[in-house]
């Protein structure tokens, strides 16, 4: 029995060392655009998930220090500034900029070495206007490989994104590193935002969340279609208006349903002398 008991923990080891777990930008939830909203929805107190700290919380995505990162390859994201909490931003550190250059870690994109998407900043060693501007559709943004036995990844940037545009996950592929291993390559391209009227019913943003470290949720929100007038459309999913989806328990990602809102009346108080 205890020969069998050590077989079947093996087993079960190397099968979840063989899983590559999927970049949060690249998971798609099965079927989620097709859950209606129901017919009551709860209004619930905004609630925030990340305590009010001072400083910028820095996670690296190799070891425990600079000194544990990689070098980077050519175009390469070295940084990810994560700007869904705007109470509390936070950086990911990717790899190390040849020549002891330093990686950006401005929350701003107006640097030269940003590429903005949605709520986040991806950082580059090279300056981003030497990049070619990307075609809506046809262009691979960036890239992003992964490889099983590891949640590292890399990002490797193509072209950049005409302004007011979001990418979204054009393929994925499979690939052989030179050792032998195999991997899933994801193919990002650009997308002109979306125009479409939200139906009855229908949400208007899903949201993605893993949990990173602690306190710290990596959200990634999509945008579905666009609210009626006199309704808006929750941009955090701890925001009135959203309801918890599925869990995905291998990948380690709980997902949401954001659904349009009434934005709320305009103030009424009046002041006394006030005339009509």
């Amino acid at each position: 029995m205890q020969v069998l008991a050590l077989f079947v923990f093996v087993w079960l080891l190397n099968e979840v060392r063989g899983v590559i777990r999927t970049p949060l930008e690249a998971f798609r939830p099965s079927a989620e655009i097709h859950i209606r909203r129901p017919d009551k929805l709860p209004l619930l107190p905004h609630r925030r998930t990340m305590q009010q700290k001072s400083g910028l919380k820095i996670l690296y995505q190799t070891g425990m220090s600079e000194e544990d990162l990689p070098d980077c390859r050519a175009r390469q994201v070295c940084s990810k500034v994560d700007l869904y909490d705007s109470a509390q931003p936070w950086i990911e550190r990717k790899c190390r900029c040849l020549g002891h250059r330093p990686c950006s870690s401005d929350l701003s994109s107006d640097d030269n070495h940003t590429l903005a998407d949605k709520t986040t900043l991806y950082k580059t060693c090279e300056p981003v206007r030497r990049l070619p501007k990307c075609r809506y559709f046809k262009d691979a943004a960036w890239t992003i490989f992964s490889l099983p036995d590891s949640n590292a990844t890399q990002q490797i940037v193509n072209c950049h994104c005409p302004k007011s545009s979001v990418t979204y996950l054009l393929k994925k592929l499979p690939y052989t590193t030179p050792s032998g291993e195999q991997g899933n390559q994801y193919q990002f391209a650009c997308s002109p935002q979306s125009r479409l009227r939200c139906s009855r019913k229908e949400p208007c943003r899903l949201f993605s969340a893993r949990r990173r470290h602690e306190q710290i949720d990596e959200v990634n929100a999509s945008t579905i279609c666009q609210c009626p007038r006199d309704h808006t459309c929750p941009k955090h999913h701890t925001e009135p208006g959203v309801l918890p989806g599925v869990t995905y328990v291998a990948e380690d990602i709980r997902t949401y349903h954001g659904y349009c809102m009434p934005e709320p009346p305009p103030d009424s108080y009046r002041f006394v002398g006030d005339k009509d």
